[in-house]
């Protein structure tokens, strides 16, 4: 057995330590389940709302689709002719469509700018 008083000091401080440590992951833990709840929620408000455009780039907020803008919360910003939400849903359901008859990987999308170009979204295949 121990008794000394310095060995128990220290394992009584280890054993603190643990149990602040096992604390933070379950804190980060609910945290990330929390964070899933929201995701979640938003995709199937996304759902719900059937007129709407979810941004292919982040995955979980809805476009603005304006005349001349598409916009998202995630910083997608990109300028538009005569753009509608229904033009860029059939736009972006054919090309992924298109690219769903070559290949069985799902495509990722990102915004690119060239030096005096206007922001443009891509859409590419990882694989």
């Amino acid at each position: 057995m121990l008794e000394d008083p310095d060995e128990l000091a220290v394992l009584e401080e280890i054993q603190q330590e643990l149990i602040l440590q096992e604390q933070l992951v379950i804190e980060e833990y609910e945290r990330s389940l929390r964070f899933d709840e929201e995701c979640l929620n938003a995709m199937l408000e996304g759902l719900d709302a059937s007129d709407r455009v979810i941004c292919p780039v982040c995955r979980r907020n809805n476009l603005t689709v304006q005349t001349h803008l598409v916009c998202c919360q995630c910083g997608l910003y990109i300028s538009t002719q005569d753009m509608t939400e229904g033009k860029l849903r059939a736009l972006l359901e054919s090309t992924v469509t298109e690219h769903s008859h070559r290949c069985f990987h799902s495509p990722e999308f990102t915004v690119t700018c060239g030096m005096e170009e206007e922001a443009s979204l891509l859409m590419s295949c990882p694989v």
